[in-house]
């Protein structure tokens, strides 16, 4: 999955309020544009939330970029997306609530993160079955 032009990163996408399934596909649109080429995309899966309640389903899939962004600029570049795409605001303390788009940097590399609001690994990925499965779909292509 690496290029030698860039950087492997894995983004988890998901929305659950809206045209969800268009609102990734555009999403997708503007992280081609902004961070760089999607080389794989993976299914799109309809989940139950997680962490909180709701009527309101999900849509996730994965996508894998190749990139010529640092970490940080690649968080700057989603984010940037997710309010062009109607996000209001992130979730905080860990108090989750429908939303429009989110979009999580799971990889980056190999590289590990820890600082206050970036960390990568992405550390919740692991506990996320919606998350999980479509990322193991593309990382087997």
């Amino acid at each position: 999955m690496h290029s030698v032009e860039g950087h492997s990163v894995f983004l988890g996408l998901g929305a659950n309020i809206g045209e969800r399934k268009q609102t990734l596909l555009k999403a997708i649109d503007l992280i081609n544009q902004a961070v760089g080429p999607v080389e794989s995309l993976s299914s799109f899966y309809e989940t139950k939330p997680w962490g909180f309640v709701s009527s309101h389903p999900f849509v996730n899939a994965c996508i894998c970029c190749c990139t010529k962004l640092a970490p940080r600029q690649v968080l700057n570049a989603t984010q940037k997306i997710e309010k062009q795409l109607g996000r209001t605001e992130k979730s905080v303390g860990s108090v989750y609530h429908d939303r429009v788009i989110d979009i999580d940097i799971l990889l980056y590399d190999d590289i590990k993160l820890d600082e206050p609001d970036l960390k990568i690994p992405h550390p919740l990925m692991y506990d996320r079955e919606f998350v999980m499965e479509p990322l193991c779909e593309i990382m087997e292509k």
